[in-house]
């Protein structure tokens, strides 16, 4: 009676390991400092350029693995004047709009100041 009471617990407790795994997995868990629930609501907002875009920039960052990830990304590349990221983190990768001239160093900097590396840009 004792060993499955013991078997029981342990069936549930690996089941529920399970599941915040697939979670966080799929990105949807709370990691890289997001805390124990949804971080959806400090999302930065969607910056607005000054001009019409002028260029275009993919950037590869597979170190991402939550919405936090994603949050810091964006606000890293939104704090340079006249870019505007959508990031993904299917994709592990963020699509940069340009409204005058950007070098590429200040948005792999940008990436990098939120603690995340850039594997490509083009």
């Amino acid at each position: 009676m004792v060993n499955g009471i013991i078997i029981l617990i342990l069936v549930v407790l690996l089941c529920f390991g399970i599941k915040s795994s697939i979670k966080h997995f799929k990105g949807e868990g709370a990691c890289c400092g997001g805390g124990s629930g949804s971080v959806k609501s400090r999302k930065p907002k969607k910056k607005k350029l000054d001009g019409p875009v002028t260029g275009h920039y993919t950037l590869r960052i597979p170190g991402m693995h939550c919405q936090n990830c994603v949050n810091s990304v964006t606000r890293g590349i939104n704090s340079i004047d006249g870019a505007s990221a959508k990031v993904s983190l299917r994709k592990k990768s963020a699509e940069v709009s340009c409204d005058r001239d950007i070098d590429k160093a200040d948005l792999i900097r940008a990436v990098e100041s939120a603690g995340f590396e850039v594997e490509s840009i083009s």
